[in-house]
């Protein structure tokens, strides 16, 4: 069966949904392909516990925004699903569908799925930044016997094979598993490479109302020296939480040694159950440079304090301004080893989280570089009529978030809608609703 539409989106996260309800402002006829149901990764691809990294007030899309009694608070994934469920109910969502082909058509694409083709004068790639698990070569020579997991796959600490855990990767992912893995009684070890340290909260604040005033989430890629390394900043090592019952609100390399993760070096390489990281002091240089940009950053919003003082603006400020500046401490970083014996530690399991790599194997239009992410400016490709949102550092810095997401739509249904300046200002009014 074949249909014609003047837009396919594929994808129904956020993203996707953010677009969608643009393109209804915009009234464009159109329709939104998923391969599961609205917001499936959300629903299948993230570990119980789950929470969201922003607070709720930062749920902002397109025509819509959290209003629930809790905006401080953060939103587990769950949670998020039903909301995301209520914002798509008017959308023009087609679920179970699973793209197998996107390919150039006359005066369009053709968008073929395991149950129906339609041909598209524009398609707007949503899927998502995670695509497929970034897994560092030198994993090849483990010990086959060892069960390998990636965040996506992982679910909660008794659905792990007995034993001990070995996390690679320092960022929020791997920090939040490694944390519910002690606490869970696991033993564990973190190998740590690259990661950026953030204190849930900084003079009474969350850190994200600091990060978004200071401008950090709009920063745009043509003001980075290099856009390939910020494509991949790590995430901050954060929890959704505040602090209660005798928990920390903070995560990080010293809050984990406090509840008995072993942190070693970065890793390098597997030989059989031997495990060999980065020495101590290539460690403690990692550290170091964590907390010198984090420390960076919280002088940053001093002087934004002082700046807001200066111009009697304190009365926009959410919480008092005179907090104490309680700044985390240094992580302590003593002899540690070089081999991690995993066989000797009675390590069962190595989860590894260190990010993702673009993958779309079903875009049959030449638009990706080598690496598999898709050229473009502002959402729009070389291919006219193609597009992609929700990429991470796509424009602005916060463009893969749930926040960020309305921005990269907004670029990318200007664009499409430039034809017809009714329905380009319809669909800027929905935005508008947002904020």
């Amino acid at each position: 069966m074949v249909s014609h539409v003047d837009t396919v989106v594929v994808g129904a996260g956020h993203a996707g949904l953010a677009v969608s309800r643009l393109l209804t402002g915009a009234g464009r006829d159109h329709v939104v392909l998923d391969r599961g149901r609205v917001a499936e990764s959300w629903r299948s691809e993230r570990w119980d516990s789950l929470r969201l990294l922003a607070p709720s007030w930062m749920c902002r899309l397109p025509g819509w925004r959290y209003d629930g009694p809790d905006q401080d608070g953060y939103l587990s994934a769950a949670e998020l699903v039903r909301h995301l469920e209520a914002y798509a109910a008017a959308a023009p969502v087609e679920t179970g569908r699973d793209v197998r082909s996107v390919d150039a058509a006359d005066d369009g694409y053709r968008v073929v799925t395991d149950g129906r083709t339609w041909v598209a004068r524009h398609v707007v790639i949503a899927t998502g930044p995670t695509g497929r698990p970034a897994v560092p070569a030198g994993l090849a020579g483990l010990d086959p016997a060892i069960t390998v997991l990636s965040p996506l796959e992982y679910r909660r600490p008794d659905a792990l094979p007995p034993g001990g855990v070995l996390v690679v990767g320092a960022s929020s992912s791997g920090v939040q598993i490694a944390e519910e893995l002690a606490l869970a009684g696991r033993r564990v070890v973190l190998a740590a490479g690259t990661h950026a340290r953030m204190p849930r909260r900084y003079r009474g604040v969350d850190a994200y109302w600091w990060l978004e005033r200071a401008g950090r989430f709009a920063r745009t890629i043509d003001s980075m020296p290099d856009h390939a390394a910020a494509r991949r900043e790590p995430s901050f090592q954060l929890v959704g939480r505040s602090a209660g019952a005798g928990r920390t609100a903070d995560l990080d390399l010293r809050t984990l040694q406090s509840v008995g993760v072993e942190v070693v070096g970065r890793f390098h390489e597997a030989y059989g159950h031997r495990i060999h990281v980065a020495s101590a002091e290539e460690l403690a240089a990692t550290v170091a440079s964590a907390d010198a940009r984090l420390h960076r950053f919280l002088d940053t919003a001093d002087r934004h304090l002082h700046e807001a003082a200066a111009c009697g603006r304190l009365d926009e400020w959410p919480a008092a301004p005179d907090g104490p500046a309680d700044r985390p401490g240094p992580v302590p970083i003593g002899r540690t080893r070089e081999v991690v014996d995993l066989r000797a530690d009675g390590i069962a399991t190595v989860i590894v989280a260190t990010g993702y790599r673009p993958s779309h194997p079903w875009l049959q239009v030449p638009v990706t570089s080598p690496d598999g992410s898709i050229r473009q400016v502002r959402g729009v490709t070389p291919a006219p009529g193609l597009y992609v949102v929700g990429q991470r550092f796509q424009h602005r810095r916060d463009a893969a978030s749930i926040d960020g997401a309305r921005y990269s739509a907004r670029d990318v249904v200007t664009h499409l809608c430039a034809d017809d300046a009714r329905g380009l200002g319809s669909a800027l009014a929905e935005m508008e609703e947002a904020g």
